[in-house]
């Protein structure tokens, strides 16, 4: 018996991935799109958060604001051919556990997403 993460179709949690619609389904021009073996949720064509293929969750932050949000528990930077990537932060299992974890990162990623322009 396969979990959802593992199951052949589905590489992202997708229990992780309806908890994150959930949250998202009353924002306005929210798509998802297959990405990086994950599920991401883009708002006007920006990347927001995505059920990472990798487990836990992906959050599109401030560039400013990646070095001290770091410094929380459960949170990790975002590396890709070997360089972090600031603006995007990396948030594990047990740091999205709860929906009030869940919608504190989300929402994040949604305003900041939110704040640029539509692509």
């Amino acid at each position: 018996m396969h979990s959802a993460r593992y199951r052949h179709d589905v590489a992202y949690d997708a229990d992780l991935a309806d908890r994150i619609r959930e949250i998202v389904s009353a924002e306005r021009g929210v798509t998802e799109k297959r990405m990086f073996g994950g599920l991401a949720f883009l708002l006007d064509g920006n990347m927001a958060v995505a059920a990472s293929g990798h487990g836990g969750l992906m959050v599109r932050v401030p560039p400013d604001q990646t070095e001290e949000l770091l410094q929380r528990e459960h949170v990790a930077p975002m590396i890709m051919s070997g360089r972090e990537i600031k603006g995007w932060l990396r948030v594990d299992d047990d740091g999205v556990r709860t929906m009030r974890q869940l919608r504190s990162w989300v929402r994040r990623g949604v305003d900041y997403a939110k704040a640029l322009p539509p692509k």
